[in-house]
């Protein structure tokens, strides 16, 4: 595998969204966005951090429910514009109790 330091490509508001994926099942668990912070202290604790946009400000993802994701992977997709991110979840991802924010099913 190659390593190497891609230029992420963050938005005009600095950010860049994060889907979160539960390393063991690849269960998709929830979309969030990420700016430089929270990137950077996602990357050095080895847990996820984000930023709020409702808040506008940061979020560590479990610090309140105690249902943080330890990160096993970081992804950058090939357009370098959205990150893939790799956890072992302590609970469950969505604030509604739902192991995934992805719990609602929509048929066109």
């Amino acid at each position: 595998m190659q390593e190497f330091q891609p230029t992420i490509k963050f938005d005009v508001n600095g950010l860049i969204p994060a889907i979160v994926q539960d390393a063991n099942t690849n269960e998709v668990l929830m979309l969030a966005y990420m700016n430089e912070e929270s990137l950077q202290l996602t990357l050095e604790k080895g847990e996820t951090y984000f930023w709020s946009r409702s808040r506008g400000e940061l979020w560590h993802k479990g610090a309140t429910s105690g249902n943080i994701q330890s990160v096993v992977d970081v992804l950058l997709d090939c357009d370098a514009d959205t990150l893939l991110i790799r956890v072992q979840p302590a609970g469950p991802a969505c604030h509604t109790g739902n192991q995934t924010c992805f719990y609602r099913v929509y048929r066109p």
